[in-house]
């Protein structure tokens, strides 16, 4: 995995409705390095949400940071994130050195999905794509 360059197009695809979501891309301070980061909610309808879909890539399953045309999915998407997120003291910085470890970030993203279904079943927000749940 190796970090973009300025001329990599970097879209990160999330649960706009999921406030552990939203407030995670929100609080995410990504390198200078990165250049401009596209936000895309996975519910918006945009473009790159079919295209995601077409690949197989569940969004309902986690999150997705799309670098030029590499995909990068749920545990892998956070991995992703915390080794391009600008060390902090902060909460940003405790959540980015949790998840930059390859096998603590695929040990914890499962309980962090189970926490975001749960939220979501809590508000009353269904499932990305859902229509019925």
């Amino acid at each position: 995995m190796s970090p973009a360059g300025k001329s990599d197009h970097v879209q990160i695809v999330y649960d706009g409705e999921c406030p552990f979501c939203s407030a995670y891309v929100k609080m995410l301070r990504l390198r200078a390095a990165l250049g401009p980061v596209e936000l895309i909610d996975a519910r918006s309808g945009h473009p790159q949400v079919e295209k995601l879909k077409a690949r197989g890539v569940d969004l309902n399953e986690g999150m997705a940071v799309i670098v030029s045309d590499r995909i990068h999915h749920g545990a892998e998407a956070v991995r992703w994130l915390s080794l391009m997120t600008t060390p902090s003291a902060s909460l940003n910085g405790l959540a980015a050195w949790i998840l930059r470890g390859r096998i603590r970030s695929r040990l914890l993203y499962p309980v962090l999905r189970s926490g975001r279904n749960a939220a979501l079943r809590l508000l009353g927000r269904r499932r990305i794509g859902s229509t019925f749940d």
